[in-house]
């Protein structure tokens, strides 16, 4: 049911008491909303947090995976074509709204009630990301993330803060990694260095060095993720398979060298942090050379999705080499995302690091498909307490801005009216 203010009086929203009402609360429930670049569906997670900073504690007692229908994520994908019409951003920007809006009404009702919800803190869906495509008009690049946070604080009437990376890059940075804030509120230890891998469409990676402070993270994307491994199973399947479910067809596969040779020659693979990547360095254009290649050269399609995997797999060990052992020694891998529940895949990155320990985030208690949900959960919060969750020694902005936008919920319940 649509809430209906046309025969209510006008209210000023009480900003100062808004902010006041919410820092008051020993306990804040919250619930973080996220798309990844895979664009599988929302991941929405019920974070229950209290404190702030280093001193953030956060417990996740319900989550949820909202997949997009088979139409409906096509839809999506044609917004990643540079020739896509305005008119369908434009329209997309506001139907992922209403489906973010949906997830988060549909978690609450399930888990307390959306009354009991003090914030929605929402990623939305990446649809480009430019940081270093920069010029004299344009001197810090570009992002866009869509799924208007206007249409969830309107649907759900709670105050809901969206769009966290532009704050960042228009401060000069690459806005993301953005959940190395979080990695530090939930994995820093004091003996052990820690590598927080994620992946996903992308991957990345979040360094804790034993005892290390917050300005001693590293934090930057390792390369592909799942993008190529999806692509090529899509196309090589025509269309029937939208992954390599289990990596079941990369172990059946030999990699062939010459190949993954011509991968690791990426550009992006030997750029020193801080570095981020997206469709434009290895999605569709990227993907149809490979197959291309893995075509000229007779692979099999067990091969080419082994060549695939092999790749996302090189491609974080080769990050960790380059950029992690330097500065520091790993002891665990924590592996996040899709990535993480492609059993040949850990197995390969495994193989990569000898001697140190790969995890998964449900060994620490924190369910892995809620993970990047629950970072965004953890920075709403930030922002609301009027402070920065960005770490300008991993994004290399010119200064720690406080991220994203804040749409007021009508709900009386978080303003305290």
């Amino acid at each position: 049911m649509t809430h209906d203010m046309r025969h209510e009086k006008p209210v000023i929203c009480d900003m100062p008491g808004l902010f006041a009402e919410y820092a008051r609360r020993s306990v804040r429930r919250i619930i973080g909303l996220m798309s990844g670049t895979s664009a599988d569906g929302v991941h929405a997670a019920l974070v229950e947090l209290s404190g702030a900073g280093v001193e953030t504690s956060a417990k996740v007692p319900a989550f949820s995976h909202e997949h997009y229908d088979e139409d409906f994520r096509s839809w999506i994908f044609q917004l990643f074509d540079p020739h896509c019409p305005l008119t369908q951003v434009c329209e997309m920007n506001f139907a992922l709204g209403e489906v973010f809006a949906g997830a988060a009404l549909k978690l609450a009702e399930q888990h307390g009630g959306i009354e009991s919800i003090d914030l929605i803190a929402s990623h939305g869906q990446t649809v480009c990301h430019m940081p270093n495509r920069r010029s004299p008009s344009n001197p810090v690049g570009s992002t866009l993330q869509i799924g208007e946070p206007a249409v969830i604080a309107e649907r759900t009437g709670i105050t809901t803060i969206g769009d966290f990376r532009v704050a960042d890059v228009a401060a000069g940075g690459q806005g993301a990694p953005l959940s190395a804030f979080a990695d530090f509120v939930l994995f820093h230890h004091g003996e052990r260095g820690r590598a927080i891998q994620n992946i996903g469409g992308i991957g990345n990676v979040t360094f804790l060095p034993a005892g290390c402070a917050i300005h001693e993270v590293m934090a930057f994307d390792t390369g592909p993720g799942n993008m190529l491994i999806d692509a090529a199973a899509n196309a090589l399947s025509a269309g029937k398979m939208n992954c390599d479910l289990d990596g079941k067809l990369a172990a059946k596969g030999k990699v062939n060298e010459e190949l993954l040779a011509w991968l690791m020659e990426h550009e992006f693979i030997e750029l020193s942090p801080p570095k981020t990547a997206g469709r434009e360095e290895f999605g569709a254009t990227f993907a149809e050379e490979f197959l291309a290649r893995a075509g000229g050269l007779g692979l099999s399609v067990e091969d080419t999705m082994a060549t695939a995997t092999a790749f996302t797999a090189e491609s974080i060990a080769d990050a960790y080499r380059r950029f992690l052992f330097p500065g520091g020694k790993v002891d665990e891998v924590i592996l996040g995302g899709g990535g993480a529940y492609n059993p040949t895949l850990r197995d390969w990155i495994q193989q990569r690091l000898p001697g140190i320990s790969v995890y998964a985030h449900e060994d620490f208690g924190i369910p892995g498909h809620a993970k990047e949900a629950l970072a965004f959960a953890i920075l709403g919060n930030e922002t609301m307490l009027g402070r920065s969750g960005a770490l300008v020694s991993v994004t290399g902005a010119g200064r720690a801005a406080v991220l994203g936008k804040i749409i007021p919920g009508w709900r009386k319940k978080v303003s305290g009216s």
